[in-house]
């Protein structure tokens, strides 16, 4: 199975998933990084508040954010290499890249605010 690193920029916390203005983006991804971790999926997540010696001590990221900056994060790394940068994975992505079964429309839409086929 693949190693997946997500490096993300600075966030208050370690997902970003608090306060009172929260990104959707963040929510539907630390839904998705439970659902993959939950289907035995490798995957590590740092901040750069957090943990900037993580950043400067990985020479793949050290050289991107030399090069585009940390405005150009989140940078996802599978077994070391740069696979995405700019935006976070979707379900399908982090299952892909994990080796894992491709996820049925139920499951990916279990990261909505609207489970199963009702709205919010």
């Amino acid at each position: 199975m693949a190693n997946i690193q997500i490096f993300d920029p600075s966030l208050c916390c370690s997902t970003g998933v608090c306060g009172v203005d929260v990104d959707q983006a963040l929510v539907t991804f630390a839904a998705d990084i439970d659902w993959a971790k939950g289907q035995g999926a490798a995957i590590e997540r740092f901040n750069l508040a957090q943990e900037p010696l993580v950043f400067a001590q990985n020479d793949t990221v050290k050289r991107f954010l030399e090069r585009s900056g940390q405005e150009a994060l989140p940078l996802i790394l599978i077994d070391g290499e740069i696979a995405l940068a700019g935006r976070y994975p979707t379900r399908a992505e982090l299952a892909q890249w994990a080796g894992l079964a491709a996820p049925t429309v139920e499951t990916a839409s279990a990261s909505s605010c609207c489970p199963g086929s009702r709205c919010c």
